[in-house]
């Protein structure tokens, strides 16, 4: 090696230095503020970090010969507006030299009187914390006193020099109080099928559980068709049928019996219960589409960006009016499956996850559903042996 290239690989080279830091990722947000005397602020930052949970604290670097920061310093708060996929003309417009920056731009203000862009993923409303030279940058740490998230989509990432989007291959609910630890570990050891079955189908692939007397979605893969993603991870579901069926079919005579009378009304469960059997003589439950369907799934994308309310929400009586497990799987009925949901089973024999595939291609005309349930029940199979499972024959 010459001693020009070595040098040409030093620290001390900001070329060299750029580019092996660009091999990391990064986030993509507009910092915005109103400055007291002048008009508002806002700079593009890839350096937004949190910093702490108690006192909340968050931070950014901008460059020491940034013309928006002395703006935004004389403001003394500061909103962080962290930018979407799609917001790649909004970014330019941020990190160009443009004497409005906010010309044309939607947005409305925070309690403090920071802008907050409308379509942003989120965004965290802050008051100056304390300022820090680094080199040729500042360290400016915020004081979180809001935050919200606003779209919930994926955010926009700057990466080898280029703006991009992360595609997550499958994401896991939170547990911060530890009560569905046990359910996490095990959706762990399938995470690969969900993301074969994601991906293969092009559709979406999610793990429930049942927790107490709920059913819980714990983990989920692949992409919504839809241009803002919603993810349904972390919703919890009544323990009633049919969308609790797959897990109450499995369950032996008298604790299906409790169950019914805990979730069904006494009419309803002579019929509930000649379901659960065709469930287990196929060894899987399908749902069906109708309004109701697309009243449920509509509901649940609210629930997930924050559009409604839980306690808003009567779940229980949407659950209740979905058409699940018909008799006969004639032809025609398998153009109308949207949802097929498989039992992964636990040493016990009892259902320990339930995998769901929906929001999948409709099968082409003669093919119909079936190798969708048979690459279901070959995914749950092996699932079952993953988790040290008993395979039901």
């Amino acid at each position: 090696m010459t001693t020009s290239s070595q040098e040409s690989r030093e620290a001390t080279n900001p070329n060299w230095f750029r580019q092996v830091l660009g091999q990391f990722p990064t986030g993509v947000c507009v910092v915005a503020a109103s400055p007291p005397n002048g008009p508002m602020a806002g700079m593009v930052v890839g350096s937004f970090t949190s910093v702490s949970l108690d006192p909340p604290l968050v931070a950014f670097l901008p460059d020491r010969s940034s013309t928006s920061w002395p703006k935004i310093e004389a403001a003394g708060k500061f909103c962080v507006n962290i930018l979407g996929a799609d917001q790649e003309s909004l970014c330019r417009r941020f990190a160009s030299k443009a004497p409005d920056k906010f010309e044309g731009i939607s947005y409305r203000l925070a309690q403090s009187g920071s802008p907050i862009l409308d379509d942003s993923v989120a965004w965290i409303d802050c008051e100056i914390h304390s300022v820090q030279e680094a080199g040729d940058h500042y360290i400016v740490i915020g004081k979180v006193n809001e935050l919200q998230i606003n779209t919930g989509g994926l955010p926009m990432l700057f990466f080898q020099g280029g703006y991009g989007k992360f595609s997550p291959l499958s994401l896991v609910a939170p547990d911060p109080l530890g009560t569905i630890t046990e359910q996490l570990r095990l959706v762990d050891m399938v995470r690969s099928e969900m993301e074969e079955l994601a991906a293969e189908f092009s559709a979406r692939c999610i793990a429930t559980a049942r927790v107490d007397n709920e059913i819980v979605i714990i983990a989920g893969a692949g992409s919504s068709k839809r241009h803002t993603v919603s993810t349904l991870v972390g919703q919890r579901l009544p323990n009633i049928p049919p969308t609790a069926s797959v897990f109450g079919a499995w369950s032996g005579d008298a604790k299906i019996d409790l169950w019914l009378r805990a979730s069904t009304a006494p009419s309803a469960q002579a019929e509930v219960k000649a379901s659960l059997r065709i469930i287990r003589e196929r060894g899987y439950s399908v749902g069906l589409v109708s309004d109701a369907q697309r009243a449920f799934i509509t509901t649940l994308a609210k629930l997930a960006d924050g559009g409604v309310a839980a306690q808003d929400v009567d779940l229980r009586e949407l659950i209740q009016q979905l058409s699940f497990d018909p008799e006969q799987l004639l032809p025609s009925v398998q153009n109308e499956v949207r949802l097929i949901s498989v039992p992964v089973f636990g040493p016990n024999g009892d259902v320990a996850l339930a995998l769901t595939l929906y929001d999948f291609p409709k099968p082409p005309d003669g093919v119909g559903i079936q190798p969708y349930l048979d690459r279901m029940l070959q995914s749950a199979s092996r699932a079952t042996r993953k988790i040290g499972g008993f395979v039901q024959e």
